[in-house]
């Protein structure tokens, strides 16, 4: 790390976290709220615990510097280093295996026949974090075509607001759970001299990772046949919430559906009809 003008310094973790004002601590909520959809009005201990060491290597010596520099120049540096430790980027394959049944079971072979003449499928893994979740939906994907495959544009948008996040899905390289398929770790990983595996190139190249954040419009090319949101609106409060399944309802083809996680749940305003469990139909 440098701190403001440019020179690396060392800082101590074991000094204690700094102090935020009232004033501060509300401008810092408002901006992260209102530009990242992200509610932290409850996280006082959580902003002061993990951003302290981080403002002090940048040469800040309170809160009240950062925070003015912060909403004064919004620094994209600054903000993503405030992004990266205020967000959890924890996931791991097969992560509820009653929805990965579900997708298998019936929306693969749903979406595949309505697609059977353009052969093109459109699945959106929104907040990806490291990548284990698209990746998954690939193999899934690749087991269930089979030999015709290759035949098929079976390519899923991977987004996530976190650089750090998306710089490691794209590696590839990941501790593998007991719950992979030991067919699945010869098909699709590669193993690493360190006891990791790397991610097929196959698989790899099916998945398009892209930096986007939730609060913006959604306007891209495609609407989606499936759209995986879990475990990330346990981060924004209601309104947020609400006005984002709209969105996603917008970018839902006709018959289309959302996966949310098992912790979360749309509220009555939903457009989308229940089908199970946190999964959801246009």
């Amino acid at each position: 790390m440098t701190n403001t003008n440019g020179g690396s310094i060392e800082i101590s973790s074991t000094l204690a976290p700094m102090q935020i004002n009232d004033a501060d601590f509300r401008h810092m909520v408002t901006f992260i709220k209102g530009n990242y959809g992200i509610d932290l009005t409850q996280k006082r201990q959580l902003i002061t615990g993990r951003l302290s060491p981080a403002i002090r290597q940048l040469g800040y010596k309170s809160f009240s510097e950062f925070v003015d520099h912060l909403l004064h120049t919004k620094d994209e540096q600054e903000i993503t280093l405030l992004i990266n430790k205020l967000t959890t980027n924890y996931t791991f394959f097969m992560r509820e295996q009653e929805h990965l049944d579900f997708f298998r079971n019936h929306i693969i072979p749903d979406i595949v026949r309505r697609h059977q003449r353009d052969k093109c499928l459109s699945i959106w893994s929104a907040g990806c974090s490291t990548g284990e979740e698209p990746y998954n939906l690939s193999m899934y994907l690749f087991d269930y075509l089979g030999p015709h495959a290759a035949e098929w544009d079976t390519r899923i948008l991977a987004t996530d607001i976190s650089a750090r996040a998306l710089a490691s899905a794209q590696k590839g390289v990941y501790e593998l759970p007991d719950s992979i398929p030991r067919e699945w770790r010869k098909k699709y990983f590669t193993p690493n001299p360190d006891g990791t595996h790397t991610v097929s190139n196959a698989v790899r190249k099916n998945v398009i990772f892209q930096p986007f954040n939730l609060m913006d419009p959604i306007r891209f090319r495609k609407k989606f046949d499936v759209i995986f949101c879990r475990n990330v609106m346990i981060y924004f409060d209601q309104p947020t919430k609400d006005a984002l399944v709209r969105r996603f309802y917008d970018a839902t083809v006709p018959g289309g559906y959302l996966l949310i996680s098992y912790s979360e749940n749309l509220s009555q305003q939903s457009p989308y009809r229940r089908l199970a469990t946190a999964t959801f139909q246009k």
